[in-house]
């Protein structure tokens, strides 16, 4: 049994005659209830719930602070690394691209721990592209073990591994990962991932379960929204949520809604995904998953990440940098892996989250042993 199995139930499953056939009637029933089935997921991800979104925001926002309170749990990105050998055509790290490639040495990586430290920052998630040859095991554990002496939290958003692979990353000081599917229509996959070890659906798709059953306290998963059909993106997203929640009850379950972002190589998206329809999926998937996480990242404005706050965020990213280093000194210019809206340093952030009634958690986790 894998996720696989569930999304092959639907294989015949006519997503756009459903959503067109939901009723304001059916939605406000799925509105009342505490706890949702699929079904009323699909209702509230159907063209007829955007005449509720109001409801879904204020019962986001009861549901998130019952069970996170009024915070917002920071985090940073650090690049060590932009070599990959996928062909991913939204992607600016693309191996085709003509960019400059860089891998941060150890210090190197020690000297960026060391500026971003200085922000109060705690939890710092790492990120490479998909070259093992270039970033091995062997360097991805002596890379977490130096950002562990820096930092509570040390997550990864790096190339699928085995179970056994994350546990390694694990034992060192990892305690996180995170890795987006992209798209979980099968065809649209292969179609923006012509070459490369991301081609391979299933070995991604099943990553965030290998990682729970190697040690991992944290998942976070996630479409890049703007490559398939957004409603069904969002529910298998969900579905593939709950999935994870039922079966690794240890395990904090987290989800991401980037947004597409211009990078290099010129890529147009089929489907663009405006704001209003961004809240009405962030709401349905706080109603339908209570308990998971969900992340914003500086992809989104500055305006419209604050009013999202009480609409049921609860993971900022902040003062980020999506090229390779760039907080210890500024390197040369680079391409970034997509371009950043929200511009605004920590402190920047962290002072807007104050403003809205809320407090920003620089360390809410710290592993004893």
């Amino acid at each position: 049994m894998s996720f696989f199995n569930i999304i092959e139930q639907y294989r015949t499953f006519e997503f756009t005659q459903f959503f067109n056939s939901v009723t304001s009637v059916d939605v406000e029933r799925s509105l009342a209830k505490n706890t949702l089935n699929t079904f009323d997921f699909l209702n509230l991800l159907s063209p007829a719930a955007a005449g509720h979104l109001e409801t879904m925001a204020q019962k986001a926002h009861q549901m998130t602070v019952q069970q996170f309170g009024r915070t917002i749990q920071m985090f940073i990105p650090l690049y060590i690394s932009n070599h990959c050998t996928n062909h991913c055509r939204y992607c600016g790290f693309n191996h085709s691209n003509k960019i400059a490639r860089r891998t941060l040495t150890l210090d190197q990586i020690e000297t960026e721990a060391v500026a971003i430290a200085s922000t109060g920052m705690q939890h710092v998630l790492f990120l490479t592209g998909e070259a093992p040859h270039v970033t091995p095991m062997s360097y991805l554990v002596e890379v977490t073990r130096r950002l562990k002496r820096f930092f509570a939290s040390v997550a990864i958003e790096i190339y699928p591994l085995e179970v056994e692979e994350y546990r390694q990353l694990w034992e060192a000081g990892a305690d996180g990962m995170t890795l987006f599917q992209e798209t979980y229509d099968q065809c649209v996959y292969r179609q923006v991932h012509p070459m490369g070890r991301k081609r391979d659906f299933h070995w991604r798709l099943n990553a965030p379960e290998r990682a729970a059953q190697g040690g991992m306290r944290i998942v976070n998963i996630g479409p890049l929204l703007g490559l398939a059909e957004p409603r069904s993106e969002i529910f298998f997203t969900g579905l593939h949520a709950r999935y994870l929640e039922d079966r690794y009850l240890e395990t904090e379950v987290a989800v991401s809604l980037p947004r597409f972002n211009q990078a290099e190589g010129n890529f147009t998206p089929d489907y663009l995904v405006d704001d209003r329809s961004f809240v009405q999926f962030m709401t349905a998937l706080r109603l339908f998953l209570p308990r998971a996480g969900l992340t914003n990242s500086t992809r989104e404005t500055a305006a419209f990440r604050d009013r999202l706050l009480p609409l049921g965020v609860t993971r900022y990213s902040a003062g980020s940098s999506t090229g390779v280093g760039g907080y210890a000194e500024l390197p040369p210019r680079q391409t970034p892996q997509f371009e950043i809206t929200d511009e605004r340093s920590v402190e920047e952030v962290a002072a807007a989250i104050v403003a809205h009634g809320y407090q920003p958690v620089y360390k809410d986790w710290d592993r004893i042993g």
